[in-house]
């Protein structure tokens, strides 16, 4: 679905005359690719999305959640996933998703034992 919507995208861009994709192009934007979709608009097209793959809708935000818990739960480590949120600090991050490292003392241990034999 990426590849079709790149496509698209270079095919829309080369009739505005914009040229290829840059790296400061945004992949979903406008249909040029330089501007920002309005959250109200992405908001209603996940809503209908949903809708016509007859799936329960959960907030378009709540797809973040999952991901970063998804995340956590592999193992990637504490700053790598807030610096894919975004987060200005990973202590938000640590702050919003702390009660899901409650096995990470037990692993450390383990660790360091393995270490230390």
């Amino acid at each position: 679905m990426l590849r079709v919507h790149k496509i698209e995208l270079l095919e829309i861009r080369f009739a505005l005359g914009l040229g290829n994709i840059t790296a400061e192009t945004l992949l979903f934007s406008r249909r040029s690719g330089g501007e920002l979709l309005s959250p109200n608009n992405i908001t209603r097209a996940w809503h209908r999305a949903c809708r016509a793959a007859g799936v329960p809708t959960v907030g378009f935000h709540s797809l973040r959640h999952a991901h970063a818990s998804a995340l956590i739960a592999a193992g990637v480590d504490v700053l790598t996933v807030s610096r894919r949120l975004g987060h200005s600090k990973a202590s938000i991050t640590l702050d919003t998703y702390a009660h899901l490292l409650e096995g990470a003392d037990a692993a450390a241990a383990k660790a360091i034992e393995g270490v230390l034999k």
